[in-house]
């Protein structure tokens, strides 16, 4: 009978038509489901409501920096385990897991490169590295940085992403935070920008050191910014925290930064704070004699 058919029909297991992964992303503040491709070329901002994904040191060195200018410094330094640090694994163990997942030696990448037509000495955390944490070998590339930075007088960015110091190397790691401010303090005496561009998250012995002693604080938003967790001072203070406490918008509105800056306009944003600076471009404008003689 032809309703039996129908039933059989409707009752019938189908078979799904595969789909291959990693083709769609959820957004995690609006729910919207987005296609990876139009995510990227969005440089990974949600279109509907902003959100900011996090991104990877290379993803944030492809959309600051100028293709095929960019030379890496130090990318050899590789961490130790000076206090034979083991909870529930060794520590080169972890460190070794670290750079399979990520193809990087250590948290941050640096060098030099162009943003634009300025020539900058650039570090980049990598968040995804034992969660950017500030190790010795990342506070000795920070200094090296800095130190490049002074002695080839160039404008100084560095793009933090970090968890705070790493808990498996315990003082060695703590130092690292009076040893980079101390660079700071001496490129400060060169009168060159220092631009610090805080990403979610930026807490820890980072934010309580050079991050937060640049001469433009700049943060994206949304970004979660400071030095213990909201969960941690919630249980310290027994008391209900402001709404969106530690957020970018939060601290701008306190006077802790000088500016949110949505990440397409990121780079725009350093062009005109180089150019504030008088910092010298790489490409020497035309001179006005030569072309008042060819006229």
């Amino acid at each position: 009978m032809a309703w039996k058919r129908s039933v059989g029909y409707i009752l019938k297991a189908k078979q799904r038509k595969d789909i291959p992964e990693g083709l769609w992303t959820k957004c995690p503040s609006c729910s919207r489901i987005l296609y990876n491709e139009q995510l990227i070329k969005n440089l990974k901002v949600c279109p509907k409501c902003d959100y900011h994904f996090r991104l990877s040191a290379k993803e944030r060195l492809i959309q600051l920096v100028e293709d095929n200018t960019f030379e890496e410094i130090d990318a050899n330094l590789v961490s130790i385990d000076p206090l034979k640090f083991k909870d529930s694994q060794n520590y080169p163990d972890r460190v070794k897991e670290a750079q399979e997942k990520t193809g990087l030696n250590e948290a941050i990448i640096t060098g030099e490169g162009d943003i634009g037509t300025y020539r900058v000495a650039i570090g980049l955390f990598d968040f995804p590295f034992l969660g950017g944490s500030m190790a010795s070998v990342v506070g000795e590339k920070v200094c090296r940085l800095i130190e490049r930075a002074s002695n080839k007088e160039m404008p100084l960015v560095i793009v933090s992403a970090s968890g705070g110091a790493r808990m498996q190397e315990g003082i060695l790691s703590l130092m690292q935070m009076v040893k980079t401010s101390s660079a700071i303090n001496l490129y400060s005496n060169k009168a060159l920008p220092f631009i610090s561009i805080l990403s979610d998250p930026t807490t820890g012995g980072v934010s309580a050191s050079f991050a937060f002693l640049a001469d433009i604080i700049i943060a994206e938003p949304g970004a979660l910014i400071g030095f213990a967790g909201p969960r941690v001072i919630e249980q310290t203070v027994r008391q209900k925290l402001p709404d969106k406490f530690q957020r970018a918008e939060f601290l701008l509105e306190h006077g802790m930064l000088d500016m949110v800056v949505h990440r397409k306009n990121m780079k725009p944003t350093l062009l005109k704070i180089f150019k504030l600076f008088y910092i010298k471009s790489t490409q020497n404008p035309p001179n006005n004699n030569e072309n008042a003689n060819k006229n």
